[in-house]
């Protein structure tokens, strides 16, 4: 494993560091260390995936998880192997031990998947330029507006909020206006969590495990009945929280001026835009001038010559011709519409996004794409720029650290409004994998060169020879795809059509927030999963019921012909898996795929089969679920998804398995949802 990630440079570290926590029970003649083994990037098991077909005896890759090793010294008294470093993504690292782990380590840990991690990273990480940049104040409206959207129950806001407002004093007071790294912050934050679960039995299960020393044995020990496997504060819905409805002016006065601006990305198509806005007969249906001050062409701070314009200019509405990609600038343009009297709209292309960018892989394609083809950019952004795609991976990564639906509420909540810009077709077919694996690994590309180099030019430093490399196979990807990237973008004139008149109804107060891009129930793909026919599922559990009384007498006071509707095997889920892995299940949408059924497990409250896909097209397709399943029965009141306990239930004597022997095969057809 470490071998072949390390030489082909995944975005992975691998460290071994002594093992304190066994030094006073073992032998002292024995070496103990942990091997922490952090993935930095998901396109790593995709890639390591590939590399297990080809060799079954690879160790399987998870999210995060470390390893013990014990190395016990030879009859001469050599150690058979002495303390090592190999960190295949950042190469050297300066990161300090403590306590037996580096922080970045110990960080690590904490984070896995069995602890509840969105304390640290959505309420503590994610707030940290909110509470040293706009005060205590601002970060407790932060916070609430995140356990809003995730129905956080009153009596969990009351408790966290407990905690977070000390959270808040501490290290304010430790670090003044100086504001803490997000990358070390929880080397403040663990000591600071531990403490305060020290406190009390209640604090402790609010936060789960905190500290440096956190053992292996208290990982499973924390996962509560009704938490899911990333350690949510409550079960989440089915359905995602819609985005907020802002309070909008009824009209948005004319003695006001009006500012639109674009969080994108080169290539999104702003400055056409722009253009078509500029020549629309009768602006936005009122009587108001409307001119565009174009970025690529204006020398000095852009954006204070937009506070300028402003000012020359107080009823007119001006387009921000220029890529507006973080808070700073959107506080900007905040500052200046409390000082010119004026509102701003933010107009954003149109993407599903992942778990932490905005904007989707499939997006991220189209801008390269047009970016390749243009010619004369005033920018000298085009198709002659050697490092274009380095470029646009660039400003790709401004965005990252929010999810579509937290960056569309921000935005929203800034500004009281948001456009979107139409951009891909709905019902298009997904991304090539030969596109998506080229972008994955200039992604991961990216990292490892800003890791060491921050932002110095792609030309310069390591890895310049490997991003002339990537520049040219981008080229060459593209080009073979040329069909398929214009197949699936919406009509440009299209486009503006819709923000035509997105405008015009924000213009006269007309205003309703869009839909989530993330909850459409087409366009959006959330999960990969085997559709089952009912009637079959039906049929073979009448047939077991005759076979076996325990399953006879759970399924006879059941009426599932009327409450069974649906049925699915699930193999991937964007929110738990991540989009990378539901879109590789591509090349098998559509096709035919047996599901041997081993075993029935049934509780209480739900009931399902357990279950294995089967091979398609030579290739044996697995669930990226920890135990795959068809749910076929659950209470009033319970969720299909809660059947993922029946293990646990199980183990604890809550639940009852039935073995099939031998398995049952029913065949469905593998489909995106």
């Amino acid at each position: 494993m470490v071998r072949l990630m390390t030489e082909k440079r995944f975005p992975a570290a691998f460290k071994c560091y002594h093992n304190f926590h066994k030094i006073n029970s073992v032998a002292s003649d024995d070496l103990h260390f942990k091997m922490v083994i952090h993935v930095h990037s998901d396109s790593a098991f995709r890639r390591y995936q590939k590399e297990m077909r080809h060799n079954p005896g690879l160790w399987p890759l998870y999210r995060g998880f470390f390893v013990d090793l014990n190395l016990f010294k030879d009859k001469k008294g050599i150690a058979m192997k002495s303390s090592q470093e190999i960190n295949s993504g950042s190469g050297t690292n300066g990161a300090s031990a403590k306590d037996g782990l580096a922080d970045e380590d110990a960080n690590l840990m904490i984070k896995l998947k069995f602890l509840t991690y969105k304390i640290r990273t959505f309420l503590i990480r994610n707030g940290l330029p909110v509470l040293f940049k706009q005060g205590e104040a601002a970060y407790k409206a932060y916070y609430l507006r995140q356990m809003q959207k995730w129905n956080t129950s009153a009596a969990k806001q009351g408790e966290l909020s407990r905690m977070l407002d000390e959270w808040a004093v501490h290290i304010r007071r430790k670090y003044g206006h100086k504001q803490l790294s997000s990358s070390t912050y929880l080397s403040e934050a663990e000591p600071f969590l531990e403490q305060y679960a020290k406190r009390s039995p209640k604090n402790q299960a609010l936060i789960g495990s905190a500290g440096s020393f956190v053992r292996a044995e208290d990982f499973m020990a924390i996962i509560e009945g009704r938490r899911d496997e990333e350690g949510d504060l409550e079960p989440e819905r089915d359905i995602i929280p819609s985005s907020p409805t802002p309070m909008v002016k009824e009209v948005i006065r004319k003695d006001e001026g009006l500012i639109v601006f674009f969080p994108g990305i080169p290539g999104c198509a702003k400055s056409a835009l722009c253009k078509e806005i500029l020549s629309a007969p009768g602006g936005l249906g009122d009587d108001r001038p409307v001119h565009s001050l174009m970025g690529d062409l204006v020398k000095g701070k852009y954006w204070g010559k937009i506070a300028e314009e402003r000012r020359k200019k107080p009823y007119s509405v001006l387009l921000a011709d220029k890529n507006a990609p973080n808070e700073d600038v959107w506080r900007q343009i905040e500052d200046m519409c409390r000082r010119t009297k004026a509102s701003a709209i933010p107009v954003v292309p149109d993407s599903e996004g992942t778990e932490s960018n905005p904007f989707s892989l499939d997006a991220l394609a189209v801008f390269i794409f047009r970016v390749l083809n243009r010619s004369n950019h005033p920018g000298n952004l085009d198709k002659s720029s050697p490092s274009a795609g380095y470029v646009l991976l660039m400003f790709y990564h401004l965005y990252d650290g929010k999810n579509r639906t937290e960056f569309e509420a921000e935005l929203i909540e800034r500004f009281g409004s948001l456009v979107k810009m139409p951009l891909l077709k709905p019902n298009r077919a997904p991304l090539p994998e030969s596109v998506r694996s080229t972008l994955e690994e200039g992604l991961d590309l990216y990292n490892l060169h800003t890791r060491r180099h921050g932002r110095l030019e792609s030309s310069k430093g390591t890895y310049c020879k490997e991003w002339a490399k990537w520049e040219t196979q981008l080229r060459e990807t593209l080009l073979r795809n040329v069909e398929y990237l214009n197949s699936i973008q919406v009509p440009f004139e299209s486009s503006v059509e819709n923000v035509l008149k997105q405008l015009k109804a924000i213009a006269k107060g007309e205003y309703t927030a869009p839909p989530s891009s993330e909850k459409r129930s087409f366009g959006t793909i959330v999960y990969a999963a085997v559709d089952l026919p009912v009637s079959e599922i039906l049929d073979q559990l009448h047939n077991l019921g005759e076979k076996d009384p325990r399953i006879e007498g759970f399924l006879e006071d059941k009426n599932l012909k009327s409450s069974l509707s649906k049925a699915h095997l699930t193999l991937a889920h964007k929110r738990s898996h991540g989009v990378t892995a539901v879109a590789n299940y591509g090349p098998y949408v559509h096709q035919n795929v047996p599901i041997d059924m081993r075993a029935i497990l049934f509780s209480d409250k739900t009931a399902a089969f357990e279950a294995e896909p089967g091979v398609v097209e030579g290739e044996k397709l697995t669930s990226k679920n920890e135990w795959p399943h068809v749910t076929f029965w659950t209470a009033q009141g319970v969720q299909a998804k809660d059947a993922n306990t029946l293990p646990n239930l199980l183990a604890e004597g809550k639940a009852t398995r039935v073995e099939i022997s031998p398995p049952i095969t029913i065949t469905g057809v593998l489909k995106f949802f």
